[in-house]
């Protein structure tokens, strides 16, 4: 019985939380779990983090090489056959631009390509007045008996920046259940998935002041739960008194300054990713109109004022 009790007191003393990040998609990545053998829990994280860089150099827009690239070089002139993984997102990226009536669209890359928010560049009215005819979501073709892609416009483009995050957090999640964590989270920037809980506590997650980034507004506890949130903060510049920031409202080609930032809880991130720029682009009060619509999300907005206002399933009774 002596040797039994060593023997489990060592296993309880051998367990603990791993967490790694890295600079991965143009952002901080992190994954955290609890693990009872640190050599696997290490060889989890890692393989997560690969699988992220694995999706980066498939899916970003700054990689020449990319099969998001290798679309948007050649879509306008001919189909483009494509990875089932790039298909399925598209598909997705479709869905949530119809359920938005256009919000959520990941064409507006037609006119987001001509910001360049490092060397504090943006368009003029007569460049973005001649870019957004390209601008349609129900222009992006997908064949699935072909597995093609084509744009039904000249100049069209397509960025997954409002979407490709939060679905990489999602397979993080997926991979570390496939091999046996529970207990765990994966963060990609404003996106994130926890799995279980901290052994009966919640993960207690905070959604930072929009000017003061080591500032927290407000904390809220989840568990098997994703959140993300969009900030007018994250990707920006300001001139002449205008902030130039990475959401582009599709209907527009400019960035709209209604919202400071918007938080969504779901069941997983793709789409927590995806409604955040929804909610953000429609604004306060569309926007929690919007998310009250739908069965499963919710929302917390911060308006360019500074007033907080929640969707109906975090208010108060």
């Amino acid at each position: 019985m002596a040797i039994a009790l060593c023997a489990s007191h060592s296993a309880v003393v051998q367990a603990e939380w791993l967490y790694r990040e890295e600079a991965i998609m143009g952002t901080r990545c992190a994954v955290e779990l609890w693990a009872t053998d640190k050599p696997s829990g290490n060889a989890a994280i890692e393989a997560v983090l690969a699988d992220m860089r694995r999706i980066d150099a498939l899916m970003s827009t700054y990689k020449a090489d990319s099969e998001i690239s290798r679309v948007n070089a050649n879509a306008a002139q001919a189909p483009v056959p494509i990875t089932p993984e790039l298909f399925g997102l598209l598909q997705t990226a479709q869905q949530y631009s119809a359920l938005s009536k256009g919000a959520f669209d990941i064409t507006y890359a037609s006119v987001g390509y001509l910001y360049d928010y490092r060397q504090h560049l943006h368009p003029d009215a007569g460049a973005i007045a001649a870019a957004l005819p390209s601008v349609d979501y129900r222009q992006l073709k997908l064949d699935p008996a072909n597995r093609t892609v084509s744009f039904g416009k000249p100049g069209m483009r397509i960025d997954l920046g409002g979407i490709a995050k939060g679905y990489a957090v999602d397979r993080g999640i997926e991979l570390l259940k496939a091999r046996g964590f529970a207990h765990a989270m994966v963060n990609a920037g404003g996106d994130t998935r926890v799995s279980g809980d901290r052994f009966g506590k919640p993960w207690v997650v905070g959604i930072r002041h929009p000017d003061r980034k080591d500032e927290v507004v407000l904390r809220i506890p989840l568990v098997d739960a994703a959140f993300s949130t969009s900030g007018d903060y994250e990707r920006f510049f300001d001139e002449g008194g205008v902030r130039y920031h990475h959401i582009i409202d599709p209907r527009t080609g400019q960035s709209p300054h209604a919202v400071r930032s918007v938080t969504i809880i779901a069941s997983n991130a793709t789409r927590t990713d995806g409604l955040s720029k929804t909610v953000f682009i429609l604004g306060p009060k569309a926007g929690l109109e919007f998310i009250d619509s739908l069965p499963d999300a919710d929302a917390i907005v911060i308006a360019a004022d500074g007033k907080v206002s929640y969707s109906k399933g975090l208010q108060p009774p």
